[in-house]
């Protein structure tokens, strides 16, 4: 089934915030503790704790004397953390992420509730001593609820992500157009449909604000470590960071959408952001476009709808190829804008070229997908048709046909035997 994720602002009672908090270390307490427990078995013995083993830990934890604070969290949201744990060690091993850190209280805190969240005119009621908390849900919730993420901003806003099943078949969709999209630092994407080509401008949502950052950065830097006047001025940092955060969510959010919602595919390149940013010189260029996030964002929508998105290999020479000839040109620097084929004469803007280039490629894999497909249906309709292989080492003439075990009357087969 679907999911949906949907998330609404939090505006507890400072009763609700205490609780919250407590809630927040608790299982803040718990991840460092299992972590910590968990490297300390590996290195004794060579093998991991599950999430089994890590869960039986906690009834000696919460009857012990220094520990005996975590009774009062509700039980969900500890073995929730579990999980999480876990469900990030596998992923360390899968080589999807880093190893697990240890969290800090200065961070970013949230928390996980797996069941009993309610919606109760149109607020949010959390189990355990909580209740409901008032919130502002600017979008009707559909589904079942499965899940809910309540975290604390580091700029002291309270936010719930409310994860949704939804009943029903994923769509399927079989019109609309097909966008080859290059992305880039002067302009963020260079759309094509194959007819047109549009050229989206990068808004450069950090450098807007980084004359302000730096200033009160230093403001910030003059203040003594751990007085009140130093703790508050972080706030107004952190705001200023989520302003610049949300502006770019906005942007990727819209540019998305716009493209999703007319296509039936979308096709772009599969880049390696993490080397790309160790070019010093355009590393905070490329970490502000948010070249991943407005990937997730294509992905996640075009599902949704049921289109897809095609990520070619980051090695197709996309700007190197000439869109019209297919002639490639052996070296072309990051400098060059425009350039000329010198097999065919004609002259191509760099990427405009490359997102022309990116689409034929997308669209030839999917041609390729759909082959593949029609060969395994084939295949299975032949098996599940007649007798894969004949009895008794005969050949038969006609091979075995899908009438042969459907049929009423029996088909005189000729056969090569004897």
């Amino acid at each position: 089934m679907p999911h949906k994720a949907v998330q609404v602002r939090l505006y507890p009672t400072a009763l609700q915030e205490a609780l919250l908090a407590q809630t927040f270390g608790c299982s803040r307490w718990w991840w460092n503790y299992a972590l910590n427990k968990s490297i300390q078995v590996y290195q004794d013995t060579g093998k991991g704790l599950g999430q089994v083993a890590l869960n039986a830990l906690l009834p000696k934890l919460k009857k012990a004397e220094d520990t005996i604070w975590l009774a009062d969290c509700y039980s969900q949201v500890l073995q929730a953390t579990t999980l999480n744990l876990t469900t990030a060690y596998k992923n360390f091993f899968d080589k999807r992420a880093g190893f697990p850190k240890f969290k800090s209280k200065h961070g970013k805190q949230s928390i996980q509730y797996p069941q009993n969240v309610k919606i109760v005119d149109g607020n949010v009621k959390l189990p355990g001593n909580i209740g409901i908390v008032k919130a502002k849900i600017h979008r009707p919730i559909a589904g079942k609820i499965k899940t809910v993420t309540v975290s604390k901003t580091p700029s002291g806003k309270y936010l719930a992500s409310i994860l949704t099943e939804i009943e029903g078949e994923n769509p399927t969709i079989s019109e609309g157009k097909i966008y080859g999209i290059d992305l880039g630092i002067k302009h963020f994407a260079v759309v094509t449909d194959g007819e047109n080509v549009s050229k989206y401008d990068n808004p450069k949502h950090l450098a807007k604000h980084e004359k302000n950052l730096k200033r009160k950065q230093k403001k910030l830097a003059r203040k003594e470590k751990g007085s009140k006047s130093r703790n508050k001025y972080r706030q107004v940092i952190a705001s200023l960071y989520e302003r610049v955060s949300n502006s770019r969510q906005d942007f990727l959010h819209k540019l998305s959408h716009k493209l999703v919602s007319d296509s039936q595919a979308v096709i772009v390149e599969n880049l390696h952001v993490k080397g790309m940013v160790r070019n010093h010189n355009l590393a905070k260029a490329i970490s502000d476009c948010g070249w991943g996030t407005f990937t997730n964002f294509l992905a996640y929508k075009l599902e949704r709808k049921g289109g897809k998105l095609v990520e070619i290999d980051r090695w197709f020479p996309s700007s190197k190829l000439c869109s019209n000839c297919f002639y490639q040109v052996s070296q072309m620097p990051l400098d060059v804008r425009e350039w000329t084929c010198p097999n065919c004469g004609t002259d191509h803007d760099r990427d405009g070229n490359a997102a022309i280039n990116i689409r034929a490629e997308g669209i030839r894999m999917l041609a390729l997908s759909a082959v593949e497909m029609l060969k395994t249906d084939g295949a299975a309709v032949s098996a599940v048709g007649g007798e894969v292989r004949p009895k008794g080492g005969c050949k038969s003439v006609l091979r075995h046909s899908p009438v042969s075990t459907e049929a009423d009357t029996v088909l005189g087969t000729p056969s090569q035997c004897g």
